[in-house]
């Protein structure tokens, strides 16, 4: 059936839906969840400000806690730059933009303006709209299979998880969209065997150092592009069955007669190494060489950092009983999200049991659609080289994750986030399935009495959906709740309170800024506060420095100790805890003691 004809003006102007659709979906809602510590690092650092100044183990006020998050007027990127490389470790790009970004936007109440750092990374995951589009195009050379993969990154409730958080993984995703684009191109000349062109090569050694320059573990998606090129290199290396000799073999084998053998000659063309060293490889090595370079002069940077194993701890550990299989569920659980999440994080359990049941139904339903296009793509000449690229580049990624999880003792699936390196492939590939279902005839009944346009409508919907989900905080939710947090110790303490934690790195400082920024901004009750941050190394000990500060404190007093991994001081013996009446709260693990003499 020939394609019906559009006018001109069509697929810019649907584009242009796909692209309102997700830009209104990563607004909505874009300050209502409070910010977590990552988030704080992202806003501290992009102004040129650093954590060291907050004062440790003594009672501080909130302003004090809260004045890395002032804008300074003298602060410039130099200042970005020498806190970051000393203080955390991750590389400046983002870091460098945002503090640009930020000063475009007003303070509120002499604080860094949360809406214009989020902000940023909510017009870059925007940008991927349009940017996978591109890719889909380039590589499918289908309108249809573009404005797919266009219209599901657009509701993707991953995509708009990361686009709401102040960091700096949607412009990762652009630089993975840009990167893959690339391999597209050198895919097509690599099967015509002609030289890649100079741009090429500079563009995507280019592409490849912003990409680093953004998050260390673009790194992953390098890998996964080589070993697709490995793979080209592989059949292009091996004879091919195309030879009439080859077919005449592969004939008399099945009649269990010897071959003719093929001319020494002619076989010696086609498996002669020398053939990787011919066009376009000459030039795919160079751009190797470039992005070793490009990733290489970030290594004495994160290896100077001081605080790189401190930041990384949670992802490492030695694993025990369950713990085994854990990385397994996790790795599903964000695979999932990519397309659908319903409402499983709401407060009221029906909710829960709803859309879990709602979620598993609808999977049992969706995979066998995308599985099934996904194989038909496979089996079309014209599509099936550039199908087995992106599939490829996401079982690599999927594998290098489960390498480092079980081999190195990294989970990397602890951390839905990182999937960003594979996530546009995934997205590519959903568009390319879909395309299968959406060009079956109406008649046709695909998969429990639905047609084939109308289940991609209703995967559609259900991802729309989904990302209200998200936007609406019943869903991704924060890792972090000092909102509900807050709103606990205003409704438990009728006393000034001391909110006192153990302190390693500015990790535990950015979970005291929250709630230091919840009393500012939401403390109805007027509750007097001051925290403790009680440094904790094998030189301090964090239980005497709160036994002192203890001491300096006027009765009555409530004390709520949080997140605090060290022995209680003996201070607190004549105090009296109620703690077990009390509900638990998204990153703050507490306990309260009402201290009255």
């Amino acid at each position: 059936m020939a394609a019906p004809a559009y006018p001109r003006w069509f697929h810019p102007c649907l584009l242009l839906v796909w692209l309102l659709i997700g830009m209104g979906l990563r607004l909505t809602n874009l300050t209502a969840k409070p910010p977590w510590t990552d988030e704080f690092s992202t806003l501290v650092f992009s102004l040129g400000n650093s954590f060291l100044p907050v004062p440790l183990n003594q009672p501080i006020a909130i302003d004090v806690l809260l004045q890395p998050l002032q804008p300074q007027s003298g602060a410039t990127i130099q200042d970005v730059l020498t806190h970051l490389f000393s203080e955390s470790n991750h590389p400046p790009l983002y870091f460098v933009l945002t503090h640009l970004w930020l000063k475009l936007f007003p303070t509120q109440a002499d604080l860094v303006s949360l809406w214009g750092a989020r902000s940023l990374a909510a017009i870059f995951g925007a940008i991927s709209i349009p940017a996978i589009y591109g890719l889909s195009w380039l590589a499918f050379r289908s309108r249809l299979v573009s404005h797919l993969a266009a219209a599901f990154m657009a509701i993707s409730p991953y995509g708009i998880f990361l686009a709401q958080e102040a960091r700096h993984y949607t412009l990762a995703i652009l630089w993975v969209i840009a990167s893959l684009a690339c391999l597209v191109v050198a895919t097509h000349h690599i099967q015509k065997r002609t030289q890649l062109p100079i741009w090429l090569v500079l563009a995507w050694v280019g592409i490849n150092a912003l990409g680093v320059a953004t998050h260390y573990f673009f790194a992953l998606t390098l890998v996964t592009e080589a070993v697709v090129l490995i793979f080209l290199a592989c059949q292009q290396w091996r004879p091919t069955d195309r030879s009439p000799h080859r077919q005449v073999a592969k004939e008399d084998y099945i009649r269990n007669s010897p071959p003719p053998p093929l001319p020494y000659g002619k076989l010696l063309a086609r498996l002669h190494p020398t053939s990787l060293f011919s066009p376009p490889w000459r030039r795919i090595y160079a751009v190797a060489i470039g992005t070793l370079i490009a990733g290489i002069v970030w290594i004495p940077a994160f290896l100077h950092n001081a605080y790189g194993d401190k930041l990384t701890n949670w992802i490492q550990g030695d694993r025990i009983g369950i713990a085994w299989i854990s990385p397994i569920f996790q790795a599903m659980a964000a695979w999932i999200t990519m397309i659908s999440l319903l409402p499983v994080e709401s407060p009221q359990i029906p909710v829960v049991i709803a859309s879990g049941l709602v979620m598993i139904i609808f999977f049992i339903w969706a995979i066998p659609i995308l599985f099934n296009g996904f194989r038909t793509q496979l089996e079309k000449p014209q599509s099936r080289m550039i199908t087995q690229v992106f599939a490829s580049v996401v079982v690599a990624a999927i594998a290098l994750f489960f390498c480092f999880t079980y081999f190195l003792g990294i989970d990397l699936t602890r951390g839905a986030r990182y999937n960003f390196v594979y996530f546009p492939a995934v997205v590519v590939l959903i568009g390319a399935s879909l395309a299968i279902s959406w060009n079956t005839l109406q008649e046709k009944i695909v998969r429990w009495g639905v047609t084939g346009k109308m289940s991609v409508i209703i995967i559609w919907v259900m991802g729309f959906l989904s990302a209200i989900t998200v936007v609406c905080n019943l869903g991704y939710q924060k890792y972090y709740r000092p909102d509900l947090f807050v709103e606990l110790m205003q409704n438990t303490s009728k006393v000034p309170v001391l909110i006192a934690t153990t302190q390693k790195t500015h990790v535990q400082i950015g979970e005291m800024m929250g709630v230091a920024r919840e009393f500012k901004f939401h403390n109805s009750h007027s509750l007097s506060a001051k925290f403790l941050l009680a440094h904790k190394d094998k030189k301090t000990n964090a239980s005497n420095t709160l036994q002192n500060a203890l001491k300096t404190l006027p009765r009555p007093l409530d004390l709520w100790l949080v997140n605090f991994h060290a022995d209680e001081p003996e201070a607190i013996k004549n105090c009296v805890s109620d703690t077990q009446t009390l509900p638990p709260v998204n990153g703050y693990k507490y306990k309260i003691y009402h201290c009255n003499s």
